[in-house]
């Protein structure tokens, strides 16, 4: 297999790119210090188990997204009270971290670690399935009972090579584990990393920053980054102009080239989005479904792990 392969039935797939358009007046400022636009991508449509996703990248674009290996938008889900739970059955993970953090509505977490519960809007998940473990998730119990929207995000971090065999673990934040900022033009929630006086009180094994931004009318943002880690941004709802007087609409994700520390964006009437990126691992990835190792022979011993109970019972976790 080649670095980078993705064998045939994994859940890591690909996104298409967008045209990038010009906005004919710029409500930005150039700089010599501001990051290139690398490519626009839009995030695709399809389904993981019975919930709908938009799909922005998966083991793919890994050169300007790494630390980061998948991002999916699930949502928004207009969920009828009564209704049967949008559900994902109970599967394994190794070597990788999906982190779950909710716009709206709940969920529920169970996993062969023997953690069971909700989670809810602005709540942040790690579920750090190292040498392996199982997870299942569905729509909480108060949209079953009151109905609402059920919208959120799923992003997977990779884990360092050193770490790829660590004891599993299930971490939960809240409010109370992250930074925010706000002010004229914006307010934002630091997820994970530190953005101006704001900083996120979660440990990562390797460098990683998650931002949640919300530009007000005419509000503008210039947001500092280490030159040598990547940066991309997931554009939630509204428009923003980027870099180059490129405008960028919702559901696309900008990648950035390194080199460069800042990214400016400005909105004329407002935007939400999300800015990730961090160290590059630099590592080979090879991925099947739900693990993501370093070659093929740790795959292999996923499988084996997998199939021996090593990693838990999923009749247990359904």
């Amino acid at each position: 297999m080649k670095r980078r392969e993705m064998i045939k039935g994994s859940a890591i797939v690909g996104a298409s790119i967008a045209t990038s358009k010009q906005v004919i007046a710029s409500g930005l400022y150039e700089s010599v210090s501001e990051r290139k636009i690398y490519q626009i991508l839009d995030a695709s449509s399809t389904k993981v188990g019975t919930l709908p996703i938009l799909r922005a990248f998966a083991g793919n674009h890994l050169d300007h997204v790494s630390p980061y290996v998948l991002f999916d938008e699930f949502g928004p889900v207009d969920v009828q009270a009564g209704e049967a739970p949008l559900r994902v059955d109970a599967h394994p993970h190794a070597g990788v971290t999906p982190t779950t953090y909710f716009f709206a509505g709940t969920g529920h977490h169970k996993d062969s670690l023997d953690f069971d519960f909700q989670i809810g809007r602005g709540d942040f998940m790690m579920f750090s399935s190292g040498r392996g473990a199982i997870h299942m998730e569905e729509s909480g119990d108060q949209l079953q009972q009151e109905g609402g929207l059920y919208h959120g995000f799923q992003i997977w971090l990779n884990t360092p090579a050193k770490y790829k065999f660590a004891e599993p673990a299930t971490l939960l934040y809240g409010d109370q584990d992250m930074g925010s900022l706000d002010t004229d033009d914006y307010s934002a929630k630091v997820i994970l990393g530190e953005l101006y006086s704001a900083k996120a009180n979660v440990e990562l094994p390797s460098q990683a920053f998650y931002y949640h931004i919300t530009l007000k009318p005419d509000g503008r943002i210039d947001i500092p980054t280490d030159p040598t880690h990547n940066a991309f941004v997931y554009l939630v709802s509204g428009e923003l102009e980027a870099q180059n007087k490129q405008q960028v609409s919702a559901h696309q994700v900008v990648l950035y080239e390194r080199g460069e520390s800042s990214i400016k964006l400005h909105s004329k009437d407002g935007a939400e989005f999300l800015v990730l990126g961090g160290q590059p691992l630099n590592e080979a990835v090879f991925s099947y479904g739900p693990f993501v190792m370093n070659n093929e022979e740790q795959i292999q011993q996923c499988l084996q792990n997998y199939r021996a109970g090593k990693m838990g019972d999923p009749n247990l976790v359904n």
